[in-house]
């Protein structure tokens, strides 16, 4: 999803003087700078409206739909939060309650993260790691016309990925997969890997996003999404993949998700992340692969990790998987930026993220959102996107063993 928010003061500048949106999406409404009522919530979002958080401290602004595409074009980056407005006051509410009482239930519940200690039973795996694996699951997703999360295909996709999970899975009772389905066509994606020890101990989950768009023409034009986020999708399957045939069990719970609608507003990330919280469910870590496949040709080849909507101890325990499982150094990435991937509706309900980005914004992927992000794209390299495939392997057994 990644792209330059270079709209952001811009905006944040006409929300303060009304004056200034000619400058912006026309199909503002208005901004719900007050409470909001249920009430209010139900009738606009029936009426078509979407609900959207600009930025992680003002009020969150209706939308029409059609303005939500223009700020997608303009590239301002934005969670909505139509469904789970609600339920994050609440949230942070109960939050603000116990913390009258004592510290932060989350500081409480946070693991430390040591150092790689499961070297050799990792580096053993890596060898039956498969481009050709990968790529066969890639054309499966590309084939379809897109995977936008309000179009037919997008939800084809989603039957697509589950097929292709139960397959993997199939004889494992320990490991189920389901859809998590929203209230827009396409669904979400879950498999859970039971803890063979502690069932009970917090999850570890790496995620990616399943949707891909292109910007033109939205619902109906062609968005293959190969590295946006194909790439990040099809590392996931094969490092399920490889575990499984393994006879890999966690000491802990794992799970792998595949979001719906992450480019519309981290959609998927927000409602599961928002879900679990509500929930009191604890997360041990978590990781995003968003585009793992390009580096600008001529460019320094690294494994990128993000900068900002993460937790400093989780991205330290990352640069030493890279160091530990890769042929390729790490680099730090410049910050990212609100609402820039869906690690962030992770880091939003207080858990420890991490990120991985397939090169140093500027020598990352422009074909993005468009016809155009395919695999025959100059600087799209399968041997790179394996490398991050490696460290994320490494992440899932380091954390659940």
């Amino acid at each position: 999803m990644k792209a330059a928010a270079a709209l952001s003061l811009l905006l944040s500048a006409a929300l303060a003087c009304p004056s200034k949106l000619t400058t912006l999406p026309r199909q503002i409404v208005d901004n719900a700078a007050g409470t909001l009522s249920h009430e209010e919530i139900v009738e606009k979002s029936a009426a078509g409206l979407r609900l959207l958080k600009l930025d992680p401290t003002s009020p969150p602004v209706w939308f029409s739909e059609e303005g939500k595409l223009e700020l997608m074009r303009a590239h301002v980056r934005f969670v909505d939060v139509t469904e789970t407005w609600e339920d994050k006051v609440a949230i942070k509410a109960a939050e603000a309650a116990a913390a009258s009482f004592g510290p932060a239930s989350d500081a409480a519940h946070r693991a430390s993260f040591p150092a790689p200690s499961h070297q050799s039973e990792v580096s053993a795996l890596l060898p039956d790691l498969s481009i050709a694996q990968m790529n066969s699951t890639l054309s499966q997703l590309t084939a379809l016309n897109n995977r936008y999360y309000r179009s037919s295909t997008g939800a084809q996709a989603s039957t697509l990925l589950l097929n292709i999970i139960n397959g993997i899975i199939a004889g494992r009772s320990d490991i189920s997969a389901a859809l998590y389905t929203h209230s827009w066509t396409q669904s979400s994606v879950i498999a859970k890997v039971a803890g063979a020890s502690n069932n009970s101990a917090p999850v570890v989950i790496l995620g990616a996003h399943l949707d891909s768009i292109n910007l033109s023409s939205p619902t109906s034009g062609r968005a293959p999404g190969a590295d946006d986020d194909g790439s990040g999708i099809v590392n996931i399957v094969e490092i399920l993949r490889v575990l499984v045939a393994s006879g890999w069990k966690p000491a802990t719970p794992v799970e792998f998700h595949w979001y719906a609608g992450e480019e519309a507003g981290l959609l998927g990330s927000d409602a599961i992340a928002t879900a679990y919280k509500r929930a009191g469910k604890q997360v041990k870590a978590m990781m995003e692969l968003d585009m793992t496949a390009y580096f600008r040709p001529g460019s320094k080849e690294v494994i990128s990790i993000e900068a900002d909507y993460i937790d400093s101890g989780l991205n330290t325990l990352t640069k030493s998987l890279v160091t530990a499982y890769s042929a390729l150094p790490w680099a730090m990435d410049e910050p990212c930026g609100y609402a820039c991937s869906d690690h962030a509706s992770w880091y939003d309900q207080g858990y420890p993220t991490t990120m991985l980005y397939e090169a140093v914004t500027g020598n990352d992927n422009a074909r993005i959102h468009s016809s155009s992000d395919t695999t025959s794209v100059s600087g799209f390299s399968w041997t790179h996107s394996l490398e991050f495939t490696k460290v994320a392997l490494g992440f899932v057994y380091e954390l659940s063993a």
